[in-house]
């Protein structure tokens, strides 16, 4: 839905550079016919766009799957062959993006963007096809899907990949059109017997009794080669202590901008909130390891808004509102900005239940 100013949609994305392919955050906002891109400094958007993208004759991909270690990025190619290669901060956060981009890209066709709404929502699976066709290509080394150590709930299961991670391939691959497409895929997959669930969440899944539904489009839930899963007895090993603090439930993840502690500056990290046990992680999205560069229990802590007039105590830097406080139980402050009201009402209602 078209906003004042003829704003479509706007946020935080993490974009690769074009001379130095180094990752940094920047604020953008896409309009009909453009999509401009803004430099964060002391915790305020730029006045001028440090970029923008001519969206007139430009193909989007998504997902694109360039790079092992950005599951989450949009790849779109300008009329000139520019590449821009853009990540979101989750695969809902990513979709709702590549779908506002492409309604944006073929606006001046009302018949394309009707195609695009019934693409959304249809479902047709090709006449034709293989399964082990598919599983071939997932082994090939060169394009296929690489199974990794993945944790849920406290244990890190070996040799896993993750369910929204499959359907993403399974689309890029051509195998399926839609998301709706690939999950039904991977059900059959399983069914099959080519696929196992590994872990509480996938192997909830498979007591549904709609095929579309055993599948789950997820990145919590963890899928395993059935001959690994013959082959490997010892699929599961515990966490040590200090990563026990990531086993719990996602509840909540995106990007917001913190004041740092020493040096009193605004960085744009990616938040993850978890429940059992309650904790808030930040990420540097900038780096590729995925590795929290902070964070801190929830138990015990306080949450709360601050004013949107004047700069609040505590806070450096001509900022702008949205801004909110966690004072945790070692009374450590923390400041955070959201980047609209609506935003931080949200982050604050997930936090406070965890406190």
């Amino acid at each position: 839905m078209e906003q004042e100013g003829g704003v479509l949609k706007e946020g935080f994305l993490v974009k690769r550079g074009h001379v130095v392919h180094n990752w940094k955050v920047r604020w953008f906002v896409l309009r009909q016919n453009t999509l401009l891109y803004y430099k964060l400094e002391g915790g305020r958007r730029g006045t001028s766009p440090k970029g923008r993208i001519l969206l007139d004759g430009c193909t989007i991909t998504c997902p694109c799957l360039e790079y092992e270690n950005r599951p989450l990025l949009i790849k779109l190619r300008t009329r000139t062959s520019t590449d821009y290669f853009l990540e979101a901060c989750s695969r809902e956060e990513r979709d709702a993006w590549a779908f506002e981009i492409t309604g944006a890209i073929h606006a001046g066709q009302p018949g394309k963007v009707q195609q695009l709404h019934i693409m959304k929502n249809s479902f047709q699976l090709p006449s034709h096809i293989s399964l082990h066709d598919i599983i071939d290509k997932m082994h090939d080394s060169s394009c296929g899907i690489r199974p990794s150590p993945n944790m849920e709930q406290g244990s890190t299961y070996k040799k896993t990949f993750i369910g929204s991670s499959l359907v993403d391939w399974l689309i890029s691959s051509h195998f399926a059109a839609s998301r709706i497409e690939a999950v039904t895929l991977a059900s059959m997959l399983m069914e099959e017997n080519f696929l196992q669930p590994i872990g509480n969440r996938s192997t909830e899944a498979i007591r549904s009794g709609d095929l579309a539904e055993q599948f789950v489009d997820d990145s919590t839930a963890l899928y395993i080669f059935t001959e690994s899963y013959k082959k490997k007895t010892n699929l599961k090993e515990e966490f040590n202590f200090s990563t026990a603090e990531l086993s719990g439930t996602v509840i909540k993840q995106g990007y917001l901008a913190k004041q740092g502690h020493k040096r009193k500056n605004w960085k744009v990290r990616r938040f993850v909130l978890r429940s059992d046990p309650a904790f808030l992680h930040y990420y540097n999205p900038s780096k590729e390891e995925n590795k929290p560069v902070g964070g801190f229990s929830l138990r015990g802590s306080l949450v709360s808004a601050l004013e949107d007039n004047g700069v609040p105590t505590g806070v450096k830097g001509n900022v702008q509102g949205n801004l909110f406080k966690v004072i945790t139980k070692d009374d450590i402050h923390y400041y955070i900005q959201a980047s609209s009201k609506a935003e931080r009402a949200e982050w604050i209602e997930a936090i406070k239940p965890l406190t």
